[in-house]
């Protein structure tokens, strides 16, 4: 099974070709009309579900290799999601940015791509495809670029979704000042799954940053948890793009009330 030092190795070489293109997408960028806001999907008192499109993963394998993104984003958006994730790597999670510009004409939801961002030239392509907002994975970044990406990420535009795993990444994610932290209960080295160690990292998320609860989430009890624990927000992949019904799947999960969390600093215990 491919791990995170693969997918970035992968990544680097997209980019390197990518980069040919940096003039015609940063000049796309700027003629891109703006998509949905991403704040007004998460102002709700209800836990707010970012539901997935994933046709496979690393951990998972084959998900819904089949799946039309645009059918699926508006069967989400019928069932109640807040806004839309696209994951657009192509040789791990069977994605492409084309997903995401398909279902930024399909849904009017703020739509984030999530793929393993490392370079400006790929925050020109999200903004050009039409996202709203954009990952960034502490883990996959070097403390200078995950600064200097989050910095023209906002200055296109786009929100900033980062992605922590433990408290020291959490630290750093604070200091961005993001619209969003997103708490992944998968190890991005081993692809194990733990829900309960992200209790005290969502717990220590400042309220005014949408807290994102990542992975692991299955069924509504697993929202309740999150919920409980401090989750604003739940983004789910797998179980809902494996769903025979997905707006059901979305409805299923959505509704459920928000706990709040006090402001403070992070634990300084790593886990």
């Amino acid at each position: 099974m491919a791990r995170l030092p693969d997918i970035l190795a992968s990544t680097r070489a997209h980019v390197s070709l990518l980069s040919r293109r940096r003039t015609a997408l940063e000049a796309a960028a700027a003629a891109a009309p703006p998509g949905p806001a991403w704040a007004p999907a998460f102002a709700g008192a209800g836990v707010a579900v970012i539901a997935e499109v994933k046709r496979r993963s690393p951990s998972a394998g084959s998900i819904a290799p089949d799946l039309d993104p645009g059918r699926l984003a508006r069967r989400y958006a019928d069932g109640g999601a807040a806004a839309i994730s696209v994951l657009t790597d192509a040789p791990f999670f069977g994605g492409s940015i084309e997903d995401l510009a398909v279902v930024r004409g399909c849904v009017r939801l703020p739509v984030l791509r999530k793929d393993f961002l490392i370079d400006p030239v790929q925050l020109y392509e999200s903004r050009a495809a039409g996202a709203s907002a954009v990952l960034l994975i502490v883990r996959a970044l070097d403390p200078g670029r995950l600064r200097e990406l989050s910095l023209l990420a906002a200055e296109l535009g786009l929100a900033r979704l980062v992605e922590v795993h433990t408290a020291s990444e959490l630290e750093a994610a604070v200091a961005l000042a993001p619209e969003a932290i997103g708490v992944n209960s998968r190890d991005l080295d081993s692809f194990t799954v733990s829900l309960e160690e992200i209790a005290p990292l969502l717990s220590g998320i400042p309220e005014d940053i949408v807290a994102v609860a990542e992975s692991g989430i299955a069924d509504r009890h697993d929202v309740e948890r999150v919920a409980e624990w401090g989750a604003d927000a739940v983004l789910v992949g797998t179980a809902l793009a494996r769903a025979a019904d997905p707006a059901r799947a979305v409805a299923a999960l959505a509704g459920v009330a928000r706990s709040g969390r006090s402001r403070g600093a992070p634990t300084s215990v790593d886990m």
